[in-house]
């Protein structure tokens, strides 16, 4: 279930954003601070700022989307994993070629 505001408990975490999607939301840092509780709260986070960014990184399941890799603490994250105070979020981009 989406929210538009994260809860008011919700610890803050900084996310930081890959160049490439900063390209397409003008205004958007690479280094944001929110409150946010879980990978999909923060995702909705960025959206309540810059519209459009949850789409560019979530599919219709929902779920992140196969190119786009999400990081917490070195591991892979899900929507629903949980986020500490002070927690740093990793997003990029998923680089494949030939």
């Amino acid at each position: 279930m989406r929210k538009d505001t994260p809860s008011a408990v919700a610890p803050p975490v900084v996310v930081r954003l890959p160049d490439g999607l900063l390209n397409l939301f003008p205004g958007a840092d690479q280094r944001v601070e929110l409150s946010a509780s879980t990978v999909g709260e923060a995702i909705d986070a960025l959206d309540s700022r810059w519209p459009g960014m949850r789409d560019r990184l979530c599919d219709s399941r929902p779920g992140i989307r196969r190119h786009i890799n999400v990081f917490v603490e070195g591991e892979r994250a899900s929507l629903e994993t949980r986020l500490k105070p002070g927690t740093e979020v990793f997003v990029l981009t998923a680089i494949s070629g030939g």
